[in-house]
């Protein structure tokens, strides 16, 4: 049986000055695939990501995860590991997926794109995507050490921006 990950340790100038890098290049790079795919690429979308996975979710995620860290602390067992997958999927509810569509129209200038109905894209977005965010989730939260789940994270959101771009189109 494999030996528990410990618990990730409070964050240091250096992991956050990591996961700032990480943030700012892996989350662009995954929706500027997205943008090419659906021949929308936009500067001003590409700095706006930038900033998003830089600054915002290079802090609230891995915050985050030490929260799930510390209210489900790895150990062996499938029913933790369940837990800690499925608080990882939560975390990007429909409500997460909302918010970054609505921050992409903002960011791209589609402002008439700003509505509610982001909410019923995000909602079924969610929900096809649950199988793969949960085995992802499972991976990120019980395999990767904790320096390494933004990461991990991050990676697996830049291959989900494409598959949330194309829904958005799919969707609508």
């Amino acid at each position: 049986m494999p030996t528990p990950l410990p618990a990730a340790p409070p964050p240091t100038a250096a992991d956050r000055w990591r996961n700032f890098w990480r943030g700012l290049i892996v989350y662009p790079a995954g929706d500027t695939v997205a943008t090419l795919l659906l021949h929308q690429f936009q500067a001003t979308r590409l700095l706006g990501v930038a900033a998003l996975g830089s600054l915002l979710y290079a802090r609230e995620i891995p915050a985050y995860f030490r929260w799930i860290d510390r209210r489900v602390p790895a150990r062996p067992g499938l029913g933790g590991k369940l837990l800690r997958a499925t608080l990882g999927l939560l975390y990007f509810n429909p409500l997460w997926i909302a918010r970054h569509l609505l921050l992409i129209h903002l960011f791209s200038g589609r402002l008439e794109l700003i509505n509610w109905q982001l909410l019923s894209i995000a909602t079924r977005s969610f929900a096809l995507n649950v199988p793969v965010s949960l085995a992802a989730n499972y991976l990120i939260q019980n395999h990767v050490p904790p320096p390494r789940r933004f990461l991990a994270s991050a990676i697996f959101s830049g291959l989900m921006a494409v598959y949330y771009a194309l829904s958005a189109s799919w969707l609508a």
